[in-house]
């Protein structure tokens, strides 16, 4: 027996409310009420990081990465909205697909994948 997939992600917040309308707003995660976000099936990466990691600021214990389509596109109405975005070549790879990295207003870091095509 084994679990079939992820049911949350939970963490603190300094003002919750304004930061689950940011996410409703820029990223289209939605918790209305009690009604859960339903995401597209596909690909989810579970993976603990040496606690030394260099991939996400040394101050945050953890990043969330939302799998996209058209990153180009994605990245051009988050720039719109004045949030600012990080790319790097050697972060995208034919193998591994196109990444990008955002921050919210609380300072968390979320990578944005865009996997590659099958």
């Amino acid at each position: 027996m084994a679990v079939t997939g992820i049911g949350g992600v939970f963490f603190r917040a300094k003002d919750p409310d304004a930061l689950t309308q940011w996410y409703m707003d820029h990223l289209g995660v939605t918790m209305e009420g009690y009604e859960p976000w339903r995401q597209a099936a596909g690909p989810t990466v579970f993976m603990p990081f040496a606690s030394n990691t260099d991939h996400w600021p040394a101050g945050k214990a953890w990043m969330i990465n939302f799998r996209v389509e058209d990153l180009d596109g994605f990245l051009a109405k988050l720039r719109q909205a004045g949030i600012g975005v990080e790319t790097k070549a050697e972060w995208d790879s034919p193998e591994t697909g196109r990444f990008a990295r955002i921050y919210d207003p609380e300072d968390n870091p979320i990578e944005l994948w865009e996997p590659p095509i099958e």
